[in-house]
């Protein structure tokens, strides 16, 4: 066996260094961090690269297909309005087609406690409360949940880092994230595909509970 002796002039010099590699934020696995605290960390490197976005307005096309593969689209846009010290606003609402022009679902996230949704049905022209219980229910008659259309707060997981692996023509690291509140989810877990350059989503795998 090999013994490394290190002398008091020895540490003198190897302290600076030290002290050079921390402030040029070497990555946290090279310090034997477990797998949830590289997941937490991931996690929360993406959402503190986000704040200060303020709001945002974008325009998406609903896709929904059928087993014979027949198609029919909808056009909606999402509102974001972020939110200090809770989690941030949204609304999202249907333009076309006419059957579902101006419904709307407006969502209030929080950072620990459960989401506050309500949908709007123009034809009845009511303001439904969805409640916790229901979240996991399809939203519009699509393969979404009404917890797909809330923001992901990073509070609202525990998170454990899997491994990095090629996505196209970049790396991203891959990270499992549980639901502290099991009974506020329809899912037991979900796997996330994160660039590891600009932390963007690029993929996620969904897993119900049962």
């Amino acid at each position: 066996m090999r013994m490394i002796h290190a002398y008091p002039s020895a540490l003198l010099l190897l302290a600076p260094c030290l002290v050079l590699l921390a402030w040029l934020g070497m990555p946290s696995h090279v310090y034997s961090a477990t797998p949830e605290e590289i997941g937490l960390k991931i996690a929360t490197d993406a959402s503190d690269k986000d704040d200060g976005f303020g709001n945002f307005t974008a325009r998406q096309v609903m896709v929904l297909r059928n087993k014979q593969g027949q198609e029919s689209r909808r056009q909606l846009r999402i509102k974001v309005l972020e939110v200090d010290g809770d989690g941030d606003k949204s609304l999202t609402v249907f333009d076309e087609p006419r059957d579902v022009k101006e419904t709307a679902l407006l969502t209030h996230a929080h950072k620990q406690e459960a989401d506050d949704q309500w949908l709007y049905l123009p034809a009845l022209k009511r303001v439904n409360r969805i409640s916790s219980s229901n979240r996991s229910g399809s939203f519009m008659g699509s393969e979404f949940a009404y917890e797909d259309l809330s923001l992901q707060e990073v509070e609202k997981f525990t998170y454990r880092y899997l491994r990095d692996e090629p996505c196209g023509d970049l790396t991203c690291t891959v990270t499992e994230r549980f639901p502290v509140d099991k009974k506020a989810s329809g899912y037991s877990r979900q796997v996330v595909w994160r660039d590891k350059d600009e932390l963007r989503i690029w993929k996620v795998e969904y897993y119900d509970r049962t």
